[in-house]
């Protein structure tokens, strides 16, 4: 952690405590249960020392599902055992989660993305993860899809508890591929793989659509143009991580980069991909049957359930390339640093073992679970669409960690414009390359603000 002295002979740390003080955790949360934020572990009248305190970012249906998970814990587990609290999703949650760590008043478990806990971790702001303390919920790591648990390592230490792993995948209009005569005897949609069949499977929807073969967002959005980049990208052979060293050196191979830039961009000059469409449009197209195929993160599971008279698949994004891949990103549970008495590990740890054995749960919503014991059982082999593009998590590619990288940041915001701006036609795939890197070395020229 970056503890140099400031003006003053103040360190940064200091300041930040001063900022937590004065109030500086800004928006209010919301809460399960009876009190205010500040009594969530903030400030002010400590909770009962027998109340775990939780915070997340989830809206939406995850919010949903995860207010069942976490009625069952408080059911099994008595009145006042639980107070949790939802922030705002992104950067406003994570720099949350640093001062009030900082500030020595932590909840005593917190959601974090995979490729947001590595900057925690990074920064001295976890405690780590060991073997005793997975036991004491008779846990090991081989309880866990290994390729989420080797993701989340740092300098060869656990970090987080792994929940489930949601990666970019590829929704399908049943009506339009049978149409476009796309469907296998199953009636699900014919495995597609290479570029060629990638493109006579887009130009068939086409014809069927009299639209285009596939919608993906790239307007007031920068997430998805960056997954679906990162995807393709990721397939290649040759491809390196965009950055490294923890995001102070940018290492993307700049000509897979362009090239992958230059795939794109030919698919929307062809008509075969939108050139321009925000979220909702996007998803709407391939609803409505303007399109077959739509991209987007498999939580849209729910948004597609919603709509009377829908009928959709989904697999993993096709092998175009080289190699499987699909961009993706994790769910965790962190324990933010804290002195705990062997009381207090138990309890943290026992809610995270309820979490867990409600996996089943949380995958309704469309995030394959990270805990092999529901990812294995009969019940979620069953469950359909989720089971059919679950293999996406053993090909998962996470973002390079960085203080300024993962699910809802900077270096989002930063590539997916450049890259929005390609299949719109409105930039070369050369220009989006030199914008990337000029704006991401003054994010590696950075310190890491914690």
């Amino acid at each position: 952690m970056n503890t140099s002295p400031s003006a003053g002979g103040l360190s940064r740390r200091s300041l930040l405590r001063g900022g937590l003080a004065a109030g500086g955790l800004g928006a209010a949360a919301t809460l399960s249960g009876c009190s205010s934020p500040l009594a969530a572990g903030l400030a002010g009248t400590p909770l009962n020392p027998e109340t775990l305190t939780f915070w997340n970012l989830f809206g939406g249906g995850d919010g949903v599902r995860l207010q069942t998970m976490l009625d069952k814990y408080a059911a099994d587990t008595g009145p006042g055992s639980l107070q949790s609290a939802t922030f705002a999703w992104g950067n406003p949650y994570y720099t949350k989660v640093s001062l009030a760590t900082i500030g020595d008043k932590p909840p005593d478990v917190a959601v974090a993305h995979l490729t947001r806990a590595s900057n925690l971790a990074e920064a001295g702001l976890l405690t780590p993860i060991t073997a005793e303390m997975l036991s004491l919920v008779d846990l090991t790591s081989a309880d866990f899809n290994q390729k989420v648990w080797e993701a989340q390592k740092v300098a060869g230490q656990d970090w987080v508890v792994p929940l489930d792993t949601h990666p970019f995948v590829m929704f399908y209009n049943v009506d339009v591929c049978e149409k476009a005569g796309l469907l296998g005897p199953d009636g699900k949609l014919a495995p597609i793989e290479g570029q060629e069949a990638f493109a006579a499977a887009l130009t068939a929807a086409k014809q069927a659509t009299g639209g285009v073969g596939l919608s993906v967002a790239n307007i007031n959005e920068f997430a998805t143009p960056w997954r679906f980049f990162q995807t393709l990208y990721s397939q290649r052979e040759g491809a390196t991580q965009f950055l490294s060293e923890s995001g102070t050196e940018i290492t993307m191979n700049d000509d897979l980069v362009v090239s992958t830039l230059e795939y794109i961009a030919k698919l929307a000059q062809d008509g075969l991909i939108n050139k321009a469409s925000d979220y909702a449009g996007s998803q709407t197209e391939m609803f409505t049957g303007k399109s077959a195929f739509y991209l987007q993160g498999e939580w849209e599971i729910t948004t597609a359930q919603g709509i009377e008279g829908l009928r959709f698949g989904m697999v993993p994004v096709p092998t175009i390339f080289d190699k499987p891949a699909a961009q993706a990103d994790s769910h965790t549970f962190i324990l933010p640093r804290m002195e705990r008495t062997e009381a207090q590990m138990q309890r943290a740890m026992g809610f995270i073992k309820s979490m867990l054995d409600q996996s089943m749960t949380w995958a309704q919503g469309g995030h394959v679970p990270s805990y092999l014991p529901t990812l294995e059982s009969a019940e979620y082999k069953a469950l359909e669409p989720q089971a059919d593009y679950s293999a996406a998590a053993d090909v998962a590619e996470y973002d390079s960690p960085a203080w300024y990288s993962g699910s809802g940041s900077n270096f989002e915001t930063i590539v997916g414009a450049a890259i929005g701006l390609v299949q719109q036609g409105l930039s070369s795939p050369q220009d989006a390359l030199a914008s990337m890197r000029s704006q991401l070395e003054t994010y590696a020229n950075t310190a890491n603000p914690l």
